[in-house]
């Protein structure tokens, strides 16, 4: 099966319309639809059943769709890493670091402190994401190393290295009537009617129900809690950096939050290296 072919199908797949898909790939539909039938016969299987209305994947299809994605993810994350090493031979050497926005900011900022410190330290370009996204980095090529917190993200896969544990807290607007607690429970977080907990975006961009307002990113979060509009539970460490009129207070029966250092196993890179040494060193 050709990268071509499979860019193909995943193309028309996820739109469910050749004429949509051609469009998508710069293409026109007459080579797009025989590539497709090209594949089925090659495969000997039916990936997408055809009416004069609409297109609909089998359960073949279904498989090939979710493998096909995972293949070309595979194959972009070695093209970008391999153009990383090889600008990395030419004596110009450089690091993506992949961080969640907002989440372990006093931890990072001395990561990174120690690691210029050191004499061959590479040039390091931070990549500062939404909840989740820094493993999808990491795993696709779009970063070198990422700070990623379990149980929240999946460490499958990768090499670690445990940096800190902690608790967790509510952040709510000051003055609200639980901010002179000393702490909540879960429960209590989740009866809040007057502060309903966000809605961040799901991997395919979709939101999931719920009365809580749609966030992108923890800056608008913050705002939209200090204007008493939501709350939200985070690792103990957002204290250093909650911002005028918020507040917090610790919630006794939430998960411990573990932030680790992760690389890909196979990694060679010597400024991945000299991050995890820096990070493990403190």
């Amino acid at each position: 099966m050709e990268t071509r072919e499979l860019t193909y199908f995943v193309t028309v797949a996820e739109e469910l319309h050749f004429g949509r898909a051609a469009e998508r790939l710069g293409i026109t539909q007459p080579p797009l639809s025989r590539a497709i039938g090209q594949l089925e016969r090659r495969l000997g299987a039916t990936l997408l059943e055809r009416t004069s209305r609409q297109v609909i994947l089998t359960e073949a299809g279904a498989v090939l769709l979710q493998e096909g994605r995972a293949a070309l993810d595979a194959v972009a994350a070695a093209e970008r890493r391999a153009r990383r090493t090889a600008l990395a031979a030419t004596g110009r050497p450089s690091v993506v670091l992949a961080s969640k926005a907002g989440a372990s900011a006093e931890l990072l900022a001395k990561l990174l402190h120690a690691y210029d410190a050191e004499p061959d330290a590479a040039c390091v370009e931070v990549l500062l994401c939404g909840p989740g996204q820094q493993e999808g980095l990491l795993r696709d090529g779009r970063a070198d190393v990422a700070l990623l917190h379990r149980p929240f993200d999946s460490i499958a896969g990768f090499d670690t290295e445990e940096l800190m544990t902690e608790g967790q807290v509510l952040v709510l607007p000051a003055g609200h009537a639980l901010s002179s607690r000393t702490s909540v429970t879960l429960a209590e977080v989740d009866s809040l009617a007057d502060l309903p907990l966000p809605r961040w975006p799901q991997r395919d961009g979709s939101y999931p129900d719920g009365p809580g307002p749609e966030v992108r990113d923890l800056t608008q979060l913050r705002q939209l809690i200090a204007l008493g509009r939501a709350c939200t539970v985070l690792p103990e460490s957002v204290r250093a950096d909650l911002g005028e009129g918020l507040t917090c207070v610790p919630v006794s029966d939430a998960v411990q939050v573990t932030t680790v250092i992760a690389w890909p196993p196979h990694s060679r890179s010597r400024g991945v290296a000299g991050l995890v040494r820096a990070a493990t060193a403190r």
